[in-house]
Protein backbone atom coordinates (compact mmCIF):
# COMPACT_ATOMS: atom_id res chain seq x y z
CA UNK A 1 0.00 0.00 0.00
CA UNK A 2 1.48 3.36 -1.03
CA UNK A 3 1.42 6.31 1.33
CA UNK A 4 -0.03 9.52 -0.04
CA UNK A 5 2.22 12.58 0.12
CA UNK A 6 1.73 14.64 3.27
CA UNK A 7 0.84 17.67 1.18
CA UNK A 8 -2.32 16.06 -0.15
CA UNK A 9 -5.64 15.19 1.35
CA UNK A 10 -8.91 13.96 -0.10
CA UNK A 11 -9.55 17.38 -1.63
CA UNK A 12 -6.07 17.52 -3.18
CA UNK A 13 -3.17 19.72 -2.24
CA UNK A 14 -3.56 21.62 1.02
CA UNK A 15 -3.05 25.38 1.35
CA UNK A 16 0.31 25.14 3.10
CA UNK A 17 1.75 22.82 0.46
CA UNK A 18 0.44 25.04 -2.34
CA UNK A 19 1.98 28.13 -0.73
CA UNK A 20 5.29 26.33 -0.23
CA UNK A 21 5.37 25.30 -3.87
CA UNK A 22 4.56 28.89 -4.96
CA UNK A 23 7.37 30.26 -2.79
CA UNK A 24 9.67 27.77 -4.51
CA UNK A 25 8.42 29.05 -7.86
CA UNK A 26 9.17 32.63 -6.83
CA UNK A 27 12.67 31.58 -5.78
CA UNK A 28 13.09 29.86 -9.13
CA UNK A 29 12.10 33.05 -10.95
CA UNK A 30 14.34 35.21 -8.75
CA UNK A 31 17.36 32.96 -9.37
CA UNK A 32 17.55 34.08 -13.00
CA UNK A 33 17.55 37.80 -13.92
CA UNK A 34 15.79 37.17 -17.25
CA UNK A 35 13.00 35.10 -15.68
CA UNK A 36 12.55 37.60 -12.86
CA UNK A 37 12.63 40.54 -15.26
CA UNK A 38 9.91 39.01 -17.40
CA UNK A 39 7.75 38.31 -14.33
CA UNK A 40 8.19 41.87 -13.09
CA UNK A 41 7.47 43.31 -16.52
CA UNK A 42 4.30 41.29 -17.04
CA UNK A 43 3.04 41.85 -13.51
CA UNK A 44 3.77 45.58 -13.48
CA UNK A 45 5.96 45.21 -10.41
CA UNK A 46 9.42 46.61 -9.84
CA UNK A 47 12.19 45.24 -7.65
CA UNK A 48 11.23 47.94 -5.15
CA UNK A 49 7.54 46.95 -5.02
CA UNK A 50 8.05 43.19 -5.10
CA UNK A 51 8.41 42.76 -1.33
CA UNK A 52 5.21 44.69 -0.58
CA UNK A 53 3.33 42.82 -3.29
CA UNK A 54 4.48 39.50 -1.86
CA UNK A 55 2.58 40.28 1.34
CA UNK A 56 -0.69 40.75 -0.54
CA UNK A 57 -3.34 38.04 -0.74
CA UNK A 58 -3.31 36.45 -4.14
CA UNK A 59 0.35 37.16 -4.86
CA UNK A 60 1.43 33.52 -4.68
CA UNK A 61 -1.45 32.58 -6.95
CA UNK A 62 -0.23 35.22 -9.41
CA UNK A 63 3.27 33.73 -9.31
CA UNK A 64 1.86 30.32 -10.23
CA UNK A 65 -0.41 31.90 -12.83
CA UNK A 66 2.68 33.35 -14.48
CA UNK A 67 4.48 30.03 -14.31
CA UNK A 68 1.54 28.05 -15.66
CA UNK A 69 0.96 30.47 -18.54
CA UNK A 70 4.33 29.58 -20.07
CA UNK A 71 4.72 25.87 -20.74
CA UNK A 72 8.50 26.01 -21.20
CA UNK A 73 8.87 27.91 -17.91
CA UNK A 74 6.59 25.44 -16.14
CA UNK A 75 8.58 22.49 -17.47
CA UNK A 76 11.88 24.15 -16.49
CA UNK A 77 10.61 24.76 -12.96
CA UNK A 78 9.31 21.20 -12.74
CA UNK A 79 12.62 19.74 -13.89
CA UNK A 80 14.72 22.10 -11.77
CA UNK A 81 12.92 21.36 -8.52
CA UNK A 82 11.83 17.83 -9.30
CA UNK A 83 8.21 19.00 -9.11
CA UNK A 84 5.46 17.33 -11.04
CA UNK A 85 3.86 19.84 -13.44
CA UNK A 86 0.47 18.48 -12.39
CA UNK A 87 1.22 19.40 -8.77
CA UNK A 88 2.10 22.93 -9.89
CA UNK A 89 -1.22 23.17 -11.69
CA UNK A 90 -3.01 21.85 -8.62
CA UNK A 91 -1.28 24.42 -6.40
CA UNK A 92 -2.25 27.12 -8.90
CA UNK A 93 -5.90 26.02 -8.73
CA UNK A 94 -5.72 26.11 -4.92
CA UNK A 95 -4.16 29.59 -4.72
CA UNK A 96 -5.83 31.23 -7.71
CA UNK A 97 -9.22 29.60 -8.13
CA UNK A 98 -11.24 30.70 -11.14
CA UNK A 99 -13.68 33.54 -10.50
CA UNK A 100 -17.16 32.42 -9.56
CA UNK A 101 -19.93 33.23 -11.94
CA UNK A 102 -22.68 35.38 -10.51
Amino acid sequence: MQNRPISRNRQGMNQEAAESLAIGALSFLAADPDRLGRFLSLSGLTPETLRAAAAEPGFLGAVLDHLCSDESLLLAFSANGDHDAEAVMEAHARLAPPPQES
